[in-house]
């Protein structure tokens, strides 16, 4: 006979998992050392992050006491996963797509948070995205990221996020955004990426190139796949602000 509670995860003990985990990356803690605070093995505590670890109240009272929270704050209910997306919105996409400028005012149009996560990386790292790379290497900046994007998503519960365009490059940050967010591509020509960023005085990276545009056209197309998997996609080429905006605030208000 099949046994449902080993082999199927039940709802709630996704969602404590969910929150376990949540908690644990805002408080800035690694699995070992929240195990180790709460006195109970890293395996026992992973399986209550994976939705597979139906733990006593007991070690429940523990994980919440290493996680600096009461016991009430850790079991309550989180919102259904399709609620909690649409409550996370996600802008993807390159540079120069317009994700500050339409994210910064459909934040304001939704009374949501904005958050800008390069700046949140910064923040955590205490230096700026580009001495990341060069003081510590890819690896620590892909580490910040992970972390910058599980702390505004555990700290908000209505946000416009603005995110890197390098992130869908990373497997597990990109499947926990679409996983917890509603996600739109913000598309534009490899021309008006360009012209937009230079137009904001940006000159790093491709900018500084001779062979800018053939780098934007390969990193485009290399992600384009990537960004395709989206809720929803828009095109900004070719558009005022003001259009693309309403195009923004018509394809989020489809989805309600």
């Amino acid at each position: 006979m099949r046994n449902t509670l080993s082999e199927d995860k039940h709802p709630f003990l996704i969602a404590l998992g969910d929150r376990v985990r949540a908690l644990r990356a805002r408080r800035g803690l690694s699995r070992k050392a929240a195990s180790a605070r709460a006195q109970v093995s890293e395996r026992h505590w992973a399986n209550l992050e994976s939705g597979t670890g139906n733990a006593s109240v007991l070690v429940l009272l523990q994980v919440a006491k290493a996680l600096q929270c009461d016991l009430v704050t850790l079991l309550q209910e989180a919102p259904a996963a399709g609620s909690l997306r649409r409550q996370h919105i996600a802008l993807i996409g390159l540079r120069g797509a317009g994700k500050s400028t339409l994210g910064q005012r459909l934040a304001k149009e939704l009374g949501y948070v904005f958050i800008e996560l390069s700046r949140v990386i910064e923040q955590l790292a205490g230096c700026s995205i580009s001495e990341i790379h060069g003081l510590y290497g890819p690896e620590a900046y892909r580490r910040y990221e992970r972390r910058a994007l599980e702390d505004s998503l555990a700290n908000h519960t209505h946000v416009v996020l603005a995110t890197p365009g390098g992130l869908v490059s990373e497997d597990t940050t990109f499947t926990m955004l679409l996983a917890q967010c509603f996600t739109i591509w913000l598309q534009a020509t490899p021309e008006d990426h360009m012209a937009r960023v230079l137009a904001q005085g940006d000159t790093r990276p491709m900018a500084a190139s001779t062979e800018a545009m053939q780098d934007l056209q390969r990193i485009l197309s290399n992600r384009s796949p990537f960004y395709a998997k989206a809720d929803v996609h828009i095109d900004t080429s070719a558009q005022s602000e003001e259009q693309s905006f309403q195009s923004l605030k018509k394809a989020w208000l489809a989805q309600l």
